[in-house]
């Protein structure tokens, strides 16, 4: 998607963009190398120096002094940190649950003889334990769906077998390299393509800038990009297959590549996101009626392809084709067992879920929360509003057809998964339990920056409406941003809620 080649601002626009991507990609790094469950740590140390302080009365007691105490202590502080290690690049038994199946698939001596998915060595390691997990025929799983996590193992064999280290010995030099590899380099990716979209779709220099500062910064996909999730890896697939959709409906691009990479990113999508089912049904059906013939043969053989991974992973992981959040029935409830941890035998966490994880009983409440409440799309990011405006002048104003299609596949796409979000049963009205926002949505975020660039345009014209876009920007940063280190805590909002006494979490 090129530039007019008469615009003299094109050029600069190229160079913001790149600062701010360049920005937004340093802060992302930064955040990652610092990566530590702090919470955790510091609990642990006030063990560790309270144990030696019993360890230094009882050394002084048989008469060790100065530098030979001093050496004891040493010694002793060194045996208990390596004890209880508290230190782990792993915020969340949601993206433990991931790293667990890596190390179970790569680690010979974490695989379980016969079944190369199945984690029960590895939940028994100091700091591997996790609640995302399922069991059946005797043997716990990761409850995440296996695809995804076959293809990372593929990564950390490499590693594994090039350096000898394991994710048990180096967690966070394998770790963070590999999130560098799984989020960094694929949402910089992204954030180009978008910015790519800005320059064919906006009309206005400042109506481009607050899109792609938007995709820089405003966003929780960036906030997530310190874990191991499937947001930012769906964000990413819906990038790629709409960028690759525009490429054949604005531009009138006809190479069977485009086809194909429509097709596989918008089902990879779909491997991580469920929901983006509707998503890459929408994008067929336009492609299928533009150019038939090429989208049945790349566009739907890329897909399918995506698609046979996920169901061949699936049944070699579980031995059925159902991912495992599908085997929650009475008579094949996955989700109710127990297991043994540590000689102690235990329940799973889902027999008695706390907290958000016990669902909202009213839908009503739970669309209030999600939208403008405490985890609300739009009280977190008010930065959408522009979204839902820019798609409304999209659908209303006369224009180009293709343009037209592209808001009639946005607005379909979100208002059928913030139904089937919202009005799920019960039990999966959650907001996605410990998260820093209404962590369902996140994939949609590409889609709604394509959306508001009408609005953005539009709000370009007056200083007063300049100011308004610059305060829902501010505070769409300020809700990604509030979780500095760890993204699997509750919003801003709710804290708040809770701290005025509103609500109780």
């Amino acid at each position: 998607m090129s530039t007019v080649l008469d615009d003299p601002q094109a050029r600069l626009r190229r160079g913001v963009y790149a600062l701010l991507i360049t920005l937004s990609a340093g802060a992302m790094l930064g955040r990652l190398m610092a990566v530590d469950a702090v919470d955790r740590r510091a609990v642990q140390e006030y063990r560790i120096q309270k144990a030696l302080d019993e360890k230094q009365a009882a050394f002084e007691q048989r008469g060790l002094k100065g530098d030979a105490l001093a050496d004891a202590l040493e010694r002793e502080g060194s045996r208990l940190r390596d004890k209880l290690r508290p230190e782990r690049p792993f915020l969340s038994a949601n993206d433990r649950s991931r790293w667990c199946t890596l190390r179970a698939m790569v680690e010979d001596d974490m695989r379980v003889e016969g079944e190369p998915y199945a984690i029960d060595k590895v939940i028994n390691q100091p700091g591997w334990d996790t609640i995302d997990m399922v069991k059946h025929d005797g043997h716990l799983y990761s409850s995440k769906p296996p695809l995804v996590p076959t293809l990372l193992a593929a990564e950390y064999w490499v590693i594994h077998r090039a350096t000898g280290a394991t994710l048990g010995t180096h967690p966070f030099a394998i770790a963070r390299f590999m999130l560098v590899t799984i989020n960094v380099i694929p949402l910089v990716i992204a954030m180009f393509l978008l910015a790519r979209l800005a320059e064919r779709l906006g009309t206005t220099d400042w109506g481009r800038f607050v899109m792609v500062a938007t995709a820089a910064f405003g966003t929780f996909l960036t906030t997530f990009a310190v874990v191991l999730n499937n947001h930012t890896l769906g964000a990413f697939s819906a990038t790629v297959a709409l960028y690759a959709a525009a490429r054949i409906r604005l531009d009138g691009r006809r190479e069977w590549w485009w086809f194909a990479l429509a097709g596989l990113f918008a089902a990879f999508c779909v491997a991580n996101e469920l929901p983006a089912l509707v998503f890459l049904g929408a994008l067929g059906l336009v492609l299928l009626i533009a150019d038939p013939r090429r989208t049945l043969w790349a566009f739907a053989p890329a897909a399918l392809l995506v698609g046979a991974g996920f169901f061949a992973t699936n049944y070699v992981a579980h031995g059925c084709l159902t991912p495992p959040y599908m085997h929650r029935s009475e008579g094949d409830n996955w989700y109710d067992y127990t297991y043994e941890r540590d000689g102690r035998v235990r329940e799973s966490y889902w027999r008695n879920p706390t907290g958000l994880d016990q669902g909202e009983p009213s839908s009503a409440v739970y669309s209030l929360h999600a939208t403008v409440g405490h985890h609300g799309i739009f009280s977190l990011t008010p930065i959408w509003l522009l979204s839902v405006a820019g798609l409304g002048m999209w659908l209303c104003r006369r224009g180009p057809w293709a343009t037209r299609e592209l808001a009639l596949v946005i607005a379909g796409v979100s208002l059928v998964c913030l139904i089937f979000f919202l009005f799920i049963e019960s039990e999966g009205r959650n907001y996605g339990g410990m998260s820093s926002g209404f962590r369902w949505v996140f994939w949609l975020a590409p889609l709604w920056l394509v959306a508001m660039l009408p609005a953005a345009d539009a709000m370009s014209r007056w200083r007063a409406t300049r100011l308004v876009t610059l305060v829902l920007l501010a505070v769409s940063v300020a809700s990604a941003s509030y979780p500095t280190w760890n993204p699997w805590i509750h919003p801003w909002l709710l804290e708040f809620l809770h701290y005025v006494g509103w609500i109780h979490v």
